[in-house]
């Protein structure tokens, strides 16, 4: 564990509570250290390090089904599907995240010059798990909304065929559920479609692994 010296703690939000590792706020600079001596992922919440739990069988199918679903259809466009190591910078300093799918149009843009940190992303994926659907539907998404070239959220369930779909309008987000293997969503930002029973191929539903 590391820490900063704090009068008053702040407590972390209730949302990622379960996951960090640390006992009192650290500076970004801490984290990058942290990040770099351990292993595994950990994002960076308003000074609490977050850690991203192991992906289970079916999470990690079901998002390398979404990469190359999408990578196929974007081949002759100029956008490109990146996997979940890509950490994407939030708008303030105090934030970041590894989206399980993200995609760039047009050049990628980083915060530093070894392009490690993102910061346009087009669209974003998460592969909702129980200890992350809640800050992925709530405080996380808040945070994403702040990007400017951010158009389309997609929140993918893991133990039935359901994507909950969020599109970027004028002044507002649309949102969408989706559910059923037969059925498919229309990406409007990339003309482009995801049809679940491509999302969801070589996925069981039966399994009690689905964390």
């Amino acid at each position: 564990m590391i820490g900063m010296a704090a009068a008053t703690p702040p407590a972390p939000p209730s949302s990622i509570a379960h996951r960090v590792v640390n006992n009192e706020p650290v500076s970004i600079e801490e984290y990058r250290t942290f990040q770099e001596e351990e292993e595994g992922r950990y994002e960076y919440v308003d000074g609490w390090i977050v850690s991203m739990t192991a992906a289970s069988w079916s999470h990690s199918v079901i998002a390398s089904n979404i990469d190359r679903t999408l990578g196929n259809q974007l081949h002759k466009t100029d956008c490109r599907t990146a996997s979940r190591d890509v950490e994407v910078e939030l708008p303030t300093s105090a934030s970041n995240a590894f989206p399980d799918v993200v995609v760039v149009c047009g050049d990628p843009k980083f915060a530093d010059e070894r392009a490690l940190r993102l910061r346009n992303p087009s669209v974003v994926v998460e592969v909702l798990s129980p200890s992350t659907m809640d800050y992925d539907r709530g405080e996380k998404f808040a945070r994403y909304r702040q990007l400017d070239t951010l158009q389309e959220y997609l929140l993918v369930a893991q133990d039935r065929p359901h994507v909950e779909h969020y599109v970027r309008q004028e002044d507002s987000w649309r949102f969408t559920e989706t559910d059923g293997l037969d059925a498919e969503i229309d990406l409007p930002s990339l003309d482009a479609t995801l049809p679940l029973s491509e999302i969801y191929l070589d996925v069981s539903f039966d399994s009690d692994e689905n964390e």
